[in-house]
């Protein structure tokens, strides 16, 4: 499976040991930067990621800033996409089987390495259950289709 990062300055710091765990699970992990710990603007960052997993259907993404909020509405601005905002391995879990979420997003000052781990874990064990929340994710997507521009 293929995962997008990207994050900014207060995200940096743990994008190294996300990226490790992705690899030893066997997945592809695409930088999407930044390639330092210098200040940059998570909106660029959390659009950036956003578009890859848009592009690449299958993907997925994650973000990290340093509270994971601003990352993940960035993110959650591009069409389509479903970026959640978790904190835990239950809110990791709930994200895609109720959500369907493409993106994973945490904050580096909020969660440790532990959790961080538990919740990737538990966002890759975890699959869509459709059903019921089938038509709830397509209101959601609906919500895009109201506000596109022409």
């Amino acid at each position: 499976m293929t995962f997008y990062i990207a994050t900014d300055h207060a995200g940096y710091a743990v994008k190294a040991y996300v990226k490790e765990l992705l690899n030893e699970r066997g997945h592809t992990v695409i930088d999407l930067g930044p390639d330092s710990a210098d200040r940059v603007d998570y909106p660029d960052y959390g659009r950036k990621c956003a578009e890859a997993v848009r592009d690449d259907a299958g993907s997925f993404g994650i973000v990290v800033c340093g509270t994971g909020i601003g990352i993940s509405v960035s993110a959650n601005k591009v069409p389509g996409i479903r970026a959640a905002l978790c904190h835990d391995a239950y809110t990791a879990a709930m994200a895609r089987a109720h959500n369907d979420a493409q993106i994973l997003a945490f904050g580096e000052r909020v969660v440790g390495r532990g959790v961080i781990e538990s919740m990737i874990d538990a966002f890759l064990a975890t699959e869509f259950e459709g059903g019921r929340h089938t038509g709830r994710v397509a209101k959601i997507n609906a919500i895009d289709s109201d506000y596109k521009r022409d």
